[in-house]
């Protein structure tokens, strides 16, 4: 990758503890850093503590009466770990959950639209916003008066990012982006990615099973074994691990 990165972390996990329900321990103690301009894999099985580490840091793990009973969460520097989801988004810091989550009832760009509102941009400003995600999404350009919910799977992907990126994030929470895709559908996905980093200068956290297409396009990695951090380091470094797969699949 040839973007150059920032020394000041955009986001800091400083040895988070996640309980649900008040008793269900998800997440042990994860200490994790991403820096600005960067791509940064979290990495695990099923189950490893991926999706509530981004819902943790969103605050969308409240929705699911889950908390953050121990640690911090530092983003560009100030303390959100008791912080409100809309107050991060207009802070830009977005999530895109797993799943995709489209509204299948509206258009592609009435989808995309949704994205903006927290800002309430101005008709000009809302068309440049659009321009600029049809240009790294031509395919969603096409698509923009059909109905979400008939998109195909990986078209519904872009959508949910593309939405994302509407609210003019700075730190984009991605889970599990190549789950029940194609593997074309998905490199083209991660080129997208790739690309924003390098062109806007948007820095992504994404959680990933699949670790070799993950490690492809981060700089840096960790690795999620039940709710801890196994292993971290970056891209090149997790690749040369001969035990990394050990750790990933939790042997």
């Amino acid at each position: 990758m040839s973007t150059e990165l920032s020394n000041v972390p955009i986001l800091q996990l400083q040895s988070i503890e996640v309980v649900y329900e008040k008793v269900i321990l998800a997440v042990k103690d994860v200490s994790l850093s991403v820096a600005a301009n960067s791509i940064v894999a979290l990495l695990g099985a099923n189950g490893a503590g991926k999706s509530t580490t981004l819902k943790a840091i969103s605050g969308l793990a409240a929705a699911q009466r889950g908390e953050v009973v121990r640690g911090r969460v530092l983003y560009q520097g100030d303390d959100i770990t008791q912080a409100n989801p809309a107050a991060l988004v207009q802070g830009g810091l977005v999530q895109v959950l797993e799943g995709r989550h489209c509204f299948a009832h509206l258009g592609v760009e009435e989808n995309l639209i949704t994205g903006a509102l927290i800002k309430r941009p101005t008709a000009s400003v809302l068309k440049q916003q659009l321009e600029r995600i049809y240009h790294y999404f031509p395919r969603l350009k096409k698509l923009r008066k059909n109905l979400a919910g008939y998109a195909s799977g990986g078209e519904q992907q872009m959508v949910a990012i593309g939405r994302a990126l509407m609210a003019e994030p700075k730190l984009v929470l991605l889970d599990e982006p190549s789950m029940g895709l194609a593997p074309l559908v998905v490199e083209e996905i991660f080129d997208i990615i790739g690309n924003l980093n390098q062109q806007q200068g948007v820095s992504f956290l994404l959680a990933e099973q699949n670790a070799s297409i993950a490690l492809k396009y981060a700089h840096h990695g960790y690795v999620i074994e039940n709710g801890r951090v196994a292993a971290h380091g970056t891209t090149q470094e997790l690749k040369a691990r001969s035990d990394l797969q050990a750790l990933y699949l939790g042997i």
